[in-house]
Protein backbone atom coordinates (compact mmCIF):
# COMPACT_ATOMS: atom_id res chain seq x y z
CA UNK A 1 0.00 0.00 0.00
CA UNK A 2 2.89 2.45 0.90
CA UNK A 3 4.52 2.06 -2.23
CA UNK A 4 1.24 2.33 -4.16
CA UNK A 5 0.42 5.75 -2.67
CA UNK A 6 3.82 7.06 -3.43
CA UNK A 7 4.24 5.56 -6.83
CA UNK A 8 0.73 8.14 -6.92
CA UNK A 9 2.61 10.86 -5.63
CA UNK A 10 1.29 10.88 -2.38
CA UNK A 11 4.10 11.40 0.43
CA UNK A 12 3.46 10.24 3.82
CA UNK A 13 5.63 7.43 6.00
CA UNK A 14 4.92 3.77 6.35
CA UNK A 15 4.38 3.95 9.66
CA UNK A 16 1.22 6.51 8.90
CA UNK A 17 -0.38 4.21 6.54
CA UNK A 18 0.01 1.10 8.67
CA UNK A 19 -1.35 3.11 11.56
CA UNK A 20 -4.25 4.34 9.20
CA UNK A 21 -4.93 0.34 7.80
CA UNK A 22 -5.14 -0.51 11.74
CA UNK A 23 -7.36 2.14 12.68
CA UNK A 24 -10.03 1.23 9.58
CA UNK A 25 -9.30 -2.20 10.14
CA UNK A 26 -7.80 -2.89 7.05
CA UNK A 27 -6.00 -6.38 6.22
CA UNK A 28 -4.71 -8.07 3.65
CA UNK A 29 -5.93 -11.77 2.99
CA UNK A 30 -3.45 -14.22 2.18
CA UNK A 31 -4.44 -16.78 -0.25
CA UNK A 32 -3.99 -20.34 1.09
CA UNK A 33 -1.04 -22.23 -0.13
CA UNK A 34 -1.86 -24.65 -2.56
CA UNK A 35 0.20 -28.14 -2.46
CA UNK A 36 -0.31 -30.76 -4.51
CA UNK A 37 -1.55 -33.98 -3.22
CA UNK A 38 0.94 -36.68 -4.43
CA UNK A 39 0.84 -40.01 -1.87
CA UNK A 40 -2.07 -42.22 -1.25
CA UNK A 41 -1.30 -44.22 1.54
CA UNK A 42 -4.72 -45.37 2.65
CA UNK A 43 -4.92 -48.08 -0.30
CA UNK A 44 -5.39 -51.96 -0.45
CA UNK A 45 -2.84 -52.81 -3.05
CA UNK A 46 -0.20 -54.97 -2.78
CA UNK A 47 3.24 -53.14 -1.86
CA UNK A 48 6.59 -54.00 -3.16
CA UNK A 49 9.08 -55.27 -0.99
CA UNK A 50 11.96 -53.25 0.43
CA UNK A 51 15.07 -54.73 -1.45
CA UNK A 52 17.44 -52.07 -0.40
CA UNK A 53 17.34 -52.36 3.33
CA UNK A 54 18.42 -49.22 3.60
CA UNK A 55 22.06 -50.02 2.35
CA UNK A 56 22.98 -47.09 0.12
CA UNK A 57 25.57 -48.77 -1.71
CA UNK A 58 26.31 -50.26 -4.81
CA UNK A 59 29.42 -52.15 -5.58
CA UNK A 60 29.13 -51.26 -9.81
CA UNK A 61 27.22 -49.17 -11.84
CA UNK A 62 23.84 -50.21 -13.06
CA UNK A 63 23.57 -52.71 -10.51
CA UNK A 64 21.52 -50.33 -8.11
CA UNK A 65 19.02 -47.60 -9.27
CA UNK A 66 16.60 -45.50 -7.40
CA UNK A 67 13.46 -43.40 -8.49
CA UNK A 68 11.96 -40.63 -7.47
CA UNK A 69 9.10 -38.06 -8.29
CA UNK A 70 9.14 -34.42 -7.53
CA UNK A 71 6.77 -31.68 -8.22
CA UNK A 72 7.92 -28.13 -9.06
CA UNK A 73 5.92 -24.53 -9.08
CA UNK A 74 6.37 -22.83 -12.59
CA UNK A 75 4.50 -19.65 -13.88
CA UNK A 76 2.46 -22.23 -16.14
CA UNK A 77 1.64 -24.51 -12.75
CA UNK A 78 3.23 -27.78 -11.78
CA UNK A 79 6.14 -29.54 -13.35
CA UNK A 80 6.40 -33.16 -12.31
CA UNK A 81 9.95 -34.70 -12.77
CA UNK A 82 10.60 -38.24 -12.62
CA UNK A 83 14.32 -39.03 -12.21
CA UNK A 84 16.22 -42.50 -12.30
CA UNK A 85 20.10 -42.35 -10.21
CA UNK A 86 22.79 -45.17 -10.08
CA UNK A 87 23.38 -45.35 -7.06
CA UNK A 88 27.21 -46.51 -7.53
CA UNK A 89 27.50 -43.55 -9.73
CA UNK A 90 25.28 -40.85 -8.32
CA UNK A 91 24.83 -39.40 -11.39
CA UNK A 92 21.01 -39.07 -12.88
CA UNK A 93 20.81 -41.79 -15.58
CA UNK A 94 17.20 -41.24 -16.73
CA UNK A 95 14.54 -38.49 -16.62
CA UNK A 96 11.13 -37.19 -17.71
CA UNK A 97 9.08 -34.27 -17.44
CA UNK A 98 5.60 -33.81 -17.67
CA UNK A 99 2.35 -31.54 -16.85
CA UNK A 100 1.01 -34.29 -15.32
CA UNK A 101 1.34 -37.32 -12.14
CA UNK A 102 0.89 -40.56 -13.60
CA UNK A 103 2.17 -43.75 -14.64
CA UNK A 104 4.18 -42.28 -17.79
CA UNK A 105 7.09 -39.82 -16.37
CA UNK A 106 8.29 -42.18 -14.25
CA UNK A 107 7.93 -45.21 -17.15
CA UNK A 108 9.88 -42.64 -19.84
CA UNK A 109 12.68 -42.03 -17.17
CA UNK A 110 13.28 -45.79 -16.84
CA UNK A 111 13.15 -46.52 -20.63
CA UNK A 112 15.91 -43.42 -21.20
CA UNK A 113 18.08 -44.99 -18.21
CA UNK A 114 18.01 -48.44 -19.67
CA UNK A 115 18.59 -47.47 -23.27
CA UNK A 116 21.23 -44.80 -22.47
CA UNK A 117 22.98 -47.43 -19.51
CA UNK A 118 22.02 -50.70 -21.38
CA UNK A 119 22.69 -53.14 -18.27
CA UNK A 120 23.54 -56.40 -18.49
CA UNK A 121 20.84 -59.47 -18.46
CA UNK A 122 21.05 -60.66 -15.20
CA UNK A 123 22.42 -58.89 -12.25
Amino acid sequence: MHAALRAEGHWCSRGRVERLLRRHRIRALAGRRFRPCTTDSRHYLPIAPNLLAQRFTASAPNRVWLADITYIATGEGWLYLAAVLDLATRKIVGWAMRDHMRTEPPLVALMMAAQRQRPAPNR
